[in-house]
């Protein structure tokens, strides 16, 4: 006998996705860069959650999403204000050292911690709503193509949050402590530009 798998559900409730996080779940969103999955940032046990979910290591840090600046200063020591402001909020994935609240199992055992502050309405209309900083890490198996629209997630969340089509594709991760482009992908003239980061990539493990 063949099992059917039950379609994922979709949402345009941004307040029941927020409640679905609240309550310890996982859902996926949208940000400008592609759709990421979003639990609680500051609990280890939802964090765990959505490592053994994408299947991934613990070894492999997790970035954190946030809906505005307060949120940033909540989490990270912030030397440069200007430069945050140049870079965020928009398609880039800034590194500062992180302060304690922050669980080690999101930044792998660092003392560094990936912000994104996503310029998509619906995602920052969901990271207010919940309240404080959700998880944003790709809302797919490790390996997999990320999702660019909602019907494109195929992970078993909770709910999927309809926020239309994303086009801008991963985002480039910069590493401000070190001063260093770790990944590049979108927004990445712009770090160049208001960084004078050299246009060289380091390798990302």
């Amino acid at each position: 006998m063949r099992l059917t798998v039950a379609p994922i559900r979709i949402t345009r409730s941004i307040k029941g996705a927020a409640n679905a996080i609240r309550a310890g779940g996982i859902v996926a969103y949208p940000t400008d860069t592609v759709y990421g999955l979003g639990a609680l940032a500051l609990e280890e046990s939802t964090v765990r959650k959505v490592i053994a979910l994408k299947q991934a290591t613990s070894s492999k840090p997790i970035s954190l999403a946030v809906s505005e600046f307060g949120m940033i200063k909540a989490v990270a020591y912030v030397e440069d204000v200007n430069l945050l402001h140049q870079l965020l909020p928009g398609p880039v994935t800034v590194l500062l050292r992180k302060k304690d609240i922050v669980p080690g199992v999101l930044t792998a055992g660092t003392n560094l911690v990936g912000i994104r502050f996503p310029s998509h309405k619906v995602a920052r209309a969901l990271i207010d709503y919940v309240g404080a900083p959700i998880t944003s890490t790709s809302a797919n198996v490790t390996g997999a193509q990320p999702a660019m629209c909602a019907k494109d997630v195929s992970i078993r969340v909770g709910c999927v949050l309809e926020g239309g089509q994303v086009t801008l594709g991963p985002s480039t991760v910069v590493d401000l402590v070190n001063r260093v482009v770790l990944r590049r992908g979108a927004g990445y003239d712009t770090v160049c530009e208001m960084t004078e980061i050299p246009r060289q990539i380091a390798n990302r493990k």
